[in-house]
Parts: structure tokens; sequence; C-alpha cells
């Protein structure tokens, strides 16, 4: 049997450092880029009526992927990771009424340990990534349906003369 040495030397190597590496920052940009998204949309508008519940759903999702975020920081179990864990765990136990409950299903007992690292492991793997499907799923279905947002510069007489050449297009042979 492998000890927890070789575990360690696989993960240092060139090959897994940079797919590790990748992960990491790319998970740091996800959160970033879904920032911008959301604010992109909260710009144009994209959220009023009748978009209210794609942005609903996009909530959701920006929810989901820091949820990924969360768990996903656990996973190499380090003291970096351990101790931010219970800091976030610790927030969560801060919530009047339901705080020591969620803190306790969260980290899978009183205690942080092995059960921890396995809760998350599974939230990242299983659990969060096909909520994230599903509602991206949902998300894309709705933006199809409501079509895109025009941009806030343009002038009415502009919108309508952009209108009228989208119908022609579709009208097309």
């Amino acid at each position: 049997m492998l000890g927890p040495a070789f575990g360690t030397f696989r993960m240092k190597s060139l090959s897994a450092g940079l797919i590790r590496g990748l992960h990491h920052f790319g998970a740091s940009a996800m959160i970033v880029l879904c920032v911008v998204h959301m604010g992109q949309v909260f710009v144009y508008g994209a959220y009023k009526n009748p978009r209210e519940l794609n942005w609903i759903l996009g909530l959701l999702m920006f929810f989901v992927v820091l949820g990924l975020g969360l768990t996903g920081y656990l996973l190499p179990w380090d003291q970096k990771g351990y101790w931010a864990t219970r800091v976030a765990t610790g927030i969560m136990g801060t919530v009047p009424l339901v705080g020591p409950h969620i803190q306790t299903l969260a980290q899978a007992g009183a205690e942080y340990g092995n059960l921890t690292l396995t809760r998350f492991y599974a939230l990242h793997v299983l659990v969060l990534p096909g909520a994230l499907i599903g509602l991206m799923v949902l998300h894309l279905y709705l933006f199809r349906r409501h079509g895109v947002t025009t941009s806030p510069r343009l002038s009415p007489a502009q919108l309508a003369q952009q209108e009228m050449l989208s119908l022609i297009h579709i009208s097309a042979p």
C-alpha cells in the first residue's frame, strides 16, 4: 500500500501540478467572470420583465459556483484549506436559529476530520456540478426563449430599425 508521501509526490509532479494549477486559477477566474457577467446583465437591465426567472437562475448558479469554490478549497487537506473551512463553517454557525445545525451538517459532525473531507468531496464532485448543469440547462432554455436584451445605448429609432432588419432576416427564404 502506498503511503501519504506518494500522494504528496504525485501532486507535486509537473503534469499533476499543471492540471491542479489550471483548476485552481480557473475556479478563481470562473467566479470573477460570473461577477462580470452579472454586472453586465444588471447594467443592460436584462433582469427585468420577462427575464426575472432567468436572473434568479443566474443568482442560484452563482451561489453554486461559490459553493464549488468553498468545497474545493478544503480538498488539498492542507493548513490553508483546513483553517479557511473552519472560518467558513464558523460563519455558517452564526446564522440565527439554524446556524449550529447548518454548521454540523456542513462539517459532518462536531469536529473536522475525514467525514468533513468526504462530505466536501462529494459536494464538489457530484452534487454541486449536477446542480450547476441542471440550472445551466434551464438558464440557457430561458435565454433562448426570451432572446437577447438590446443595448441601453440604442435610441428608439435604432431599436425599430434593428427589429425591422431582424424581421426581414427571419422571413427571408
